[in-house]
């Protein structure tokens, strides 16, 4: 809501600045747009005479009062004042605004880009069932996505699977070696319950008896290979187990309210001759070379440009799990036996997002998601009896979210981008990073898992390739487990369907909370009690200020027959004192504060700092909870102060619920 008023304050500026002093529209500086510390001196403030103080040789107290003279009037503002310092003070017209607030065509934000951005999430290893660590990613991805969408930027969202490298290969090794298993055999056990959980224990057990026998790493080689070749006994085993795995990652994801466009599968990547046509494109400008001597002998590399702490790929590791020492200068893209390693593909893959190769992938239809939002497949075949796929990949912008222990690789992919000429999709190859997830002590031992190492560390650190972590689904399990308590202490009279409800949509706000109100950057301790707070910083006590909002508009259409549409239209010829009044200050700072949410989304997407719309949201809740007890509704016997109190409250909890769809969260009907 607040960001139209800011393009229009922007524009007139700007043309009131070429009118005054004929500068050059290329060279004006940006017109920064802040707000006073208090709602006295102003509800905006413009910065703009600090920028053009040397150009034009004046104070800015002198070019601010020039500018204010010059404005006249614009529409949502009653005056500008030219402040003694120097800043330009915008007084909005309360009333216009509120009332404008709750007006559709004014609340969707403006079209921004008309040019599509692809966010890439999720990503797990299809080889064992999610876990802690990779919610994070999730929860990441999505929220940026739909901060994306409110923004009205086109978004494609892609989880992309890895089904032909070293995790799947291990797991099928698993079954072969270790358990002496068929594809009939193993469909057998997939047909029971929680197919991922046993192949995550198949896979530490793969681990440990590589560990004791480094020449068993044979098997994983060939492996590999039989992997990336197709068409053998092999390639179907690990074809069947990742497919089965991504069963089971959708259905956890789905339980956090992600939902995707397409998945992407490696395997189709290499069968489609991806990869083949972006190693031409890399030979043609000199991106890569064959190595002769040393201990890259026979394999394609590419020259670094920044040295790497990433390991050598011959055995390359997942996206969450890294090990190794120092990267020579150069990085194997294809290795001395033909295998393209993981950069190879994941270059190919980068290749098609940004319309760089001259081929494209057969798609299929997958499966239909909870919001009824169809998801694709890409597919080595044309599948005659779907319908016609959305335009997928071409994209403008690439948003590849994925932890900070791949950020040579992101490196890698910006690097074959630029030396093929494509310098402007390098720019637009964007990396979300993100630190690891780690447990609380307490929240290690509530879930059974404890590791003697870590006692003298402020948390647990978990690993999935050793088998030791908390799945994600046991988490969540939990967390609803924990809700369901507190909920039906507090309302013994739901029913249990009801009850279960409100405490999974509490579950699912305090872990998709907790996970984005940090900034990426740093480690996350998990703690589950921080998480369920009603009181503290969490998804839940923002949750319960909607509920709260709820029921006191609720009791004033009870008491008064007064609902929210007739709320909004009784403003027209309201008297706006309570808006005016210093006692006011509170409502009106209120409402300014909740107007805030296409700012704070903005930013957030422009920074990639989710953690400001979190932030943003937690503070909004606790503006309103203080409003709410100092500024009674119900009893309050004036009716223009009662009414202008009710509207606030209504524009809050509007804007309270719209943050929390945007970081995939649900408003419970009771807490």
């Amino acid at each position: 809501m607040i960001l139209p008023i800011h393009a229009t304050l922007r524009t007139r500026i700007h043309a009131v600045l070429l009118e005054l002093y004929g500068l050059n529209p290329e060279k004006l500086p940006d017109i920064t747009i802040q707000y006073p510390p208090n709602r006295t001196l102003g509800d905006l403030a413009i910065t703009i005479a600090f920028e053009l103080a040397r150009t034009l040789r004046k104070a800015p107290k002198i070019i601010a009062a020039e500018i204010v003279d010059t404005l006249g009037p614009i529409e949502g503002v009653t005056h500008t004042k030219a402040m003694a310092n120097g800043y330009v003070n915008v007084f909005l017209n309360r009333p216009w605004f509120l009332r404008r607030a709750f007006t559709a065509s004014h609340s969707v934000m403006p079209v921004k880009s008309s040019v599509k951005a692809i966010v890439e999430h999720t990503a797990i290893n299809p080889n064992k069932a999610a876990h802690i660590g990779h919610l994070r990613n999730s929860t990441l991805g999505d929220t940026l996505s739909r901060v994306l969408r409110f923004l009205s930027i086109p978004v494609e969202v892609q989880n992309y699977i890895d089904d032909t490298g070293v995790q799947v290969a291990d797991v099928v090794v698993g079954f072969r070696e270790l358990e002496g298993k068929t594809l009939s055999a193993i469909k057998e056990i997939a047909a029971q319950p929680r197919f991922d959980y046993y192949c995550w224990d198949l896979y530490a057990r793969v681990t440990e008896w590589y560990a004791s026998d480094p020449s068993r790493l044979a098997h994983r080689t060939h492996a590999l290979k039989d992997l990336e070749d197709g068409g053998n006994d092999t390639a179907a085993v690990g074809r069947f187990v990742a497919d089965q795995i991504v069963q089971c990652h959708l259905a956890t994801m789905a339980r956090l309210n992600v939902e995707y466009d397409l998945l992407s599968w490696e395997g189709d990547i290499l069968r489609l001759k991806f990869w083949a046509r972006a190693f031409e494109i890399l030979k043609d400008f000199g991106a890569i070379f064959f190595q002769n001597t040393g201990p890259q002998s026979g394999c394609w590399v590419m020259p670094l440009d920044t040295p790497s702490d990433q390991p050598d790929d011959t055995n390359e590791s997942s996206n969450d799990d890294h090990d190794g020492d120092s990267e020579p200068r150069t990085k194997v893209i294809v290795r001395s036996n033909g295998t393209v390693t993981y950069v190879g593909k994941d270059i190919a893959y980068q290749f098609w997002k940004f319309g760089v190769l001259d081929r494209d992938f057969h798609y299929r239809r997958h499966s239909r998601q909870r919001s009824g939002h169809l998801l694709w497949s890409t597919s080595v075949s044309p599948a005659p009896n779907d319908p016609t796929p959305p335009p997928f990949g071409n994209a403008g912008a690439v948003y590849n979210v994925i932890d900070t222990r791949q950020a040579y690789l992101q490196q890698l992919l910006k690097q074959a981008l630029t030396t093929t000429n494509r310098p402007d999709e390098a720019k637009r190859s964007v990396h979300v990073s993100y630190e690891m997830v780690a447990l609380s002590h307490a929240t290690a031992k509530i879930l059974g898992y404890t590791a003697d190492a870590d006692e003298g560390r402020p948390f647990v650190e978990v690993s999935g390739r050793k088998g030791l972590g908390v799945k994600a689904d046991d988490l969540l399990n939990r967390l609803t487990a924990a809700a369901l308590t507190e909920v039906t202490k507090r309302h013994a009279n739901l029913s249990a369907a009801d009850a279960d409800r409100i405490a999974t949509a509490i579950a699912i706000a305090a872990v998709r909370y907790f996970m984005i109100k940090y900034s990426r950057g740093k480690l996350i301790t998990f703690d589950i009690d921080d998480a369920l707070s009603f009181e503290g910083e969490s998804g839940p006590y923002i949750q319960y200020a909607v509920v709260r909002a709820t029921n006191i508009l609720r009791k004033l259409r009870n008491k008064d027959g007064t609902n929210e549409a007739a709320l909004v239209e009784s403003l027209t010829g309201l008297p706006s004192d309570p808006l005016m009044d210093p006692d006011g200050t509170e409502l009106w700072g209120l409402v300014l504060e909740a107007a805030r949410l296409d700012e704070v989304a903005e930013q957030s997407s422009r920074t990639l700092e989710l953690s400001m719309l979190a932030k943003y949201t937690f503070r909004l809740a606790q503006m309103f909870n203080t409003f709410y007890h100092s500024s009674p509704v119900i009893n309050e016997e004036r009716r223009d102060v009662r009414l202008w109190r009710a509207t606030a409250i209504s524009y809050c909890r509007l804007q309270l619920t719209q943050a929390l769809d945007l970081m995939g969260c649900e408003v419970p009907p009771r807490m």
